[in-house]
């Protein structure tokens, strides 16, 4: 029975989902609520060779990186008292739309809960913003003011 306890304690159980951080303009931010869009796709391309009928060869193209979507809650920096709601990613967003494309690299780091250190770290290069959704108002709904922002990129790394 003491030999089944540790083979149970070396069973390796994957990482919560829900304990990552965005690190992004030099700052480490918790407090996005949702990240998704992590993936690389490589295109096919089908060859149809002529006198070769027992199959078409299928052959790999340009890998491409979907975006990057951030949600976070909107809520007002905790130093400033009074004043508007002050967000650096709509700023962001706002320049991309005068045509001033400023690109940042980011990373988003998968923290182990028990030892609260970094296991994953996927950078992403040269990111910049292609879309901002604001929040959904409904008088019937308690939920949080969501911001969304939608990340086109270069390519990723996972370290």
């Amino acid at each position: 029975m003491v030999a089944t306890a540790n083979a149970a304690a070396l069973v390796s159980r994957p990482f919560t989902a829900f304990h990552y951080y965005v690190e992004i303009m030099s700052v480490t931010e918790a407090i996005f609520s949702e990240c998704t869009g992590l993936q690389v796709e490589m295109e096919v391309y089908e060859y149809k060779e002529g006198g070769y009928n027992t199959h078409i060869h299928r052959l790999p193209g340009r890998a491409k990186a979907g975006n990057i979507t951030l949600k976070r809650g909107i809520a007002r920096p905790p130093t400033a008292s009074s004043g508007p709601w002050d967000s650096v990613l709509w700023k962001w967003y706002c320049d991309v739309l005068r045509g001033q494309i400023v690109r940042h690299n980011f990373s988003i780091l998968l923290i182990d809960p028990n030892v609260r250190q970094e296991v994953a770290r996927w950078n992403v290069y040269d990111a910049y913003p292609v879309k901002w959704i604001g929040p959904t108002f409904k008088a019937t709904d308690s939920a949080a003011a969501i911001e969304t922002l939608e990340l086109a990129h270069r390519g990723l790394q996972l370290l």
